[in-house]
């Protein structure tokens, strides 16, 4: 199995941190899993490691698309395993790092195929929910395939339909397709989740968006607008950027406007929070000290004893 160093944190925990010094003892280099670095000329707003880290210390999937440009957990994978590759093929151990769950588990569980849907399903399903509603579809949902059900909130229309165009157009819940391509699983992970107890995190957050402030955050977005992309683009429609969307507008004040931005980064990591507490981890950093002998004992043992 292809081995991997995978960091994993909320927005604000240090992550980078850990990462380059991580990728300094190991002579590798970092691939990002984070939505938003992706994005040319977002650099403030997203945290990127500056220019002179990256020339220091190699980072991928950074600056590879234009503000307006939709980007996936499957365009994720498949450039990461064009990296991986060639970061094996030099005999060096990979380093992903983000706190975007949603690529990583893609990269690692794998993304499941199958048929497309027939759209005599998904008309079927439409109709099904105009005349009787969502809660209908839900207690359906629950009749054929329980598990799915038991882990999706009712009032998730999007979820419990695509649950049921899976089960209805292949016979298989989501969960049997997710248990099969576990079955082809290529890495072997080495997880470490960055972190802090709550009321530091958030005052973390809170500074870095100051800092984020005082470097130009404001200043970047006006120029980005200048360029052409609006807020509806997929960049600047993001945590960080899209509250001040208003201020530019003139329809609100810029103190408001930060305040919305460091409330819904900490909802935002709140979410990320949650999202990890499924997850089992080889190692934990919880605070500012990181105590990297450690750490790099624990790697060494895992892939090599």
């Amino acid at each position: 199995m292809i081995p991997l160093i995978i960091i994993q944190g909320p927005t604000g925990a240090g992550k980078s941190q850990v990462a380059i010094q991580l990728a300094n003892i190991f002579d590798t280099e970092i691939i990002s899993a984070d939505s938003r670095q992706v994005y040319r000329y977002l650099d403030i707003g997203t945290a990127k490691a500056s220019k002179i880290e990256q020339q220091n210390t190699k980072h991928h999937l950074i600056d590879i698309i234009y503000p307006d440009e939709k980007y996936s957990a499957g365009a994720f994978v498949n450039d990461a395993e064009k990296v991986i590759e060639n970061l094996v093929h030099r005999q060096k151990i990979p380093i992903i790092c983000g706190g975007t769950g949603m690529y990583i588990k893609a990269l690692t569980d794998g993304i499941f195929e199958h048929q497309p849907i027939d759209e005599d399903i998904k008309t079927e399903l439409q109709n099904t929910l105009n005349k009787n509603g969502l809660q209908y579809l839900y207690n359906h949902l629950q009749e054929i395939d329980p598990e799915s059900a038991s882990n999706i909130k009712p009032q998730d229309k999007q979820r419990i339909i695509r649950a049921l165009e899976i089960i209805l157009a292949t016979g298989k819940s989501i969960r049997e397709h997710w248990e099969e391509q576990k079955s082809y699983q290529k890495y072997k992970a080495f997880n470490i989740i960055v972190n802090h107890d709550r009321e530091i995190l958030y005052h973390r957050i809170n500074e870095r968006m100051d800092k984020m402030l005082t470097k130009g955050l404001i200043n970047e977005i006006k120029t980005i607008l200048d360029m052409g992309y609006s807020f509806d683009s997929f960049g600047l429609n993001s945590v960080g950027y899209k509250e001040f969307a208003p201020y530019f507008a003139g329809l609100s004040s810029l103190s408001d406007c930060i305040e919305f931005a460091k409330q819904h980064s900490r909802n935002y990591a709140k979410r990320q929070i949650t999202w990890y507490k499924k997850i089992d981890f080889n190692f934990a950093f919880y605070g500012n000290l990181f105590n990297l002998s450690i750490v790099t004992r624990e790697i060494e043992n895992f892939f090599y004893k």
